[in-house]
Order: structure tokens, then C-alpha cells, then sequence
């Protein structure tokens, strides 16, 4: 029943919930600790906020505010995801012991799909259209399950063509990325027909804006136990990694739902 669990450590000015928390490496590898500490199995470290409305950053700007992080996590035997749509980002932090990869684009440039084919690391191809500034003008959809499902297929499948392992794949139905608040809740429901995929699914669903609009327009601190109960309902459908910024209150919430199961 225990899913696999991301703690989101965002080293970003901007990001929607936590931008501009950890300024310093130090701060940000203390705070990769504690979520460790606090039941994370991975933690997947973002230099560039993929907010709606988000703007690039050049590369050695996100290679700044990542690599010492990930050379700190790593130096204390903590399992790295590197959250980054770039290339060269991808390339220095597996270089630096990250484990898997974390791409919102769903390995759009095939630069990335060869560096994630060479080194042999865990993928999470993630479904978006359009970028960060375009995608929400892009939530037309005629059979949502339907094109997202084909769509994420089509990735896998491109991605294992060029050496990817399928052992390795991940997919995340890429819920606000590119989709309204209905259509995230209608993606949550489908996660067995998801999961028909054959491939492990993740969740990534913390403090949305979609829980805030549910909640009468909830800031995001306070979005977190309605996160917590949106990620416990994934697990029972079928997810099997979540990708949370609350691991304690979520680890604590599966252990009460482990505690019922026991006859």
C-alpha cells in the first residue's frame, strides 16, 4: 500500500508555494534532510519554478541554484531527483549521483532522451502541452483520458525506442499542466484506466490551485490536509509515487490507514 515518496525541495525564487523559502544551499540540503528524515524515499530538487504563467531561466542560472543541493543530498546518502526540462542540467546533476530524472515536457528534446538512455536513470515522463506561460490557454481536450493516455503511450514508447529501459519509466498524468480544476479531478478518478498504461504512476498534486479553488480560494498553506487526502485516495486507485511537500502529514496519514488494514 506504501507509494514511493518525492519530497519537493523547490530551490527557486518563485515557485508558487515554497518559492524563495531556501535561499541558500545550506538551507535547502537541511530541508532535504529533514524531509528524508520525516519518511521521504526520494528528494526531487526543482531550480526552476513551472508555475502557470513561468518563465525560463538561462542554464547556468538553474545549474547554480541545483548543483551544490545535489551534491549535499548526495553527500548524506539521500536518493536525488532532478526536477528540469534541460538537457545539460539533467546531464551535471546525474553526474553528481541523481537517480531519476523529473521532466514536466515528458522528454521533448531528445537530448534528454539520450542522457537519460546512456546513464540508465529513472524517468518520470510527465504530460503537459504547451509550456509553463502557454499551457493553461491549452485544456481543450475531446476525450481527455483518451488523448492523455495516448499521448503519455506514445512518449513511453518513443523513449524506450532510443534505449530508455522500461523498468525505468514513470508517468504523470500532469494534472495543472495544461488542465482546469475539473479535468484534474476527472484525471484522479482515472488513474486505474492510467495505470492500464502498464507503467508506475506518480501524483503530483501538492497544494495545487485546484485544491485552493475547492477550499473558497485557500492560500496554499492551507491546502495541505485536503493534499493529503487527495494523495491517500491516488494511493487506494492504483498510484505508486507521490510527489508531496508534506511528507510528515502524509506519512502519518498512511500509517493510520496501514493501522486499519492490520486484521
Amino acid at each position: 500500500m506504501r507509494p514511493t515518496i518525492l519530497g519537493i525541495l523547490n530551490v527557486t525564487p518563485d515557485s508558487f508555494s515554497d518559492g524563495g523559502r531556501f535561499t541558500t544551499a545550506e538551507s535547502a540540503i537541511e530541508h532535504g534532510i529533514r524531509l528524508k528524515e520525516e519518511g521521504a524515499d526520494w528528494i526531487d530538487v526543482g531550480g526552476e519554478s513551472t508555475r502557470p504563467g513561468a518563465f525560463s531561466i538561462y542554464i547556468d542560472e538553474e545549474l547554480r541554484r541545483v548543483m551544490p543541493v545535489i551534491e549535499g543530498l548526495v553527500k548524506n546518502n539521500i536518493a536525488v531527483s532532478i526536477d528540469t526540462s534541460k538537457p545539460e542540467v539533467a546531464r551535471q546533476a546525474i553526474a553528481a549521483g541523481a537517480k531519476m530524472v523529473n521532466d514536466v515536457t515528458g522528454l521533448a528534446n531528445p537530448e534528454m532522451v539520450r542522457i537519460c538512455a546512456e546513464s540508465q536513470t529513472k524517468v518520470c515522463i510527465m504530460h503537459m502541452r504547451g509550456n509553463p506561460r502557454s499551457m493553461q490557454s491549452e485544456t481543450h481536450y475531446d476525450d481527455l483520458i483518451g488523448e492523455i493516455s495516448s499521448e503519455l503511450r506514445e512518449k513511453a514508447e518513443n523513449a524506450q525506442a532510443h534505449g530508455i529501459l522500461r523498468e525505468n519509466i514513470i508517468l504523470d498524468p500532469g494534472l495543472g499542466f495544461a488542465k482546469n480544476a475539473d479535468q484534474n479531478w476527472e484525471l484522479l478518478r482515472a488513474i486505474p484506466k492510467l495505470k492500464a498504461l502498464g507503467y508506475p504512476l506518480m501524483i503530483g498534486l501538492s497544494r495545487k490551485s485546484f485544491l485552493g479553488k475547492l477550499l473558497n480560494d485557500a492560500p496554499p498553506e492551507q491546502r495541505i490536509t485536503a493534499g493529503v487526502t487527495a494523495q491517500l485516495e491516488a494511493v487506494k486507485l492504483g498510484a505508486n509515487y507521490i510527489r508531496t511537500h508534506d511528507v510528515k502529514p502524509f506519512v502519518d496519514a498512511l500509517k493510520v490507514l496501514q493501522a486499519l488494514a492490520q486484521p
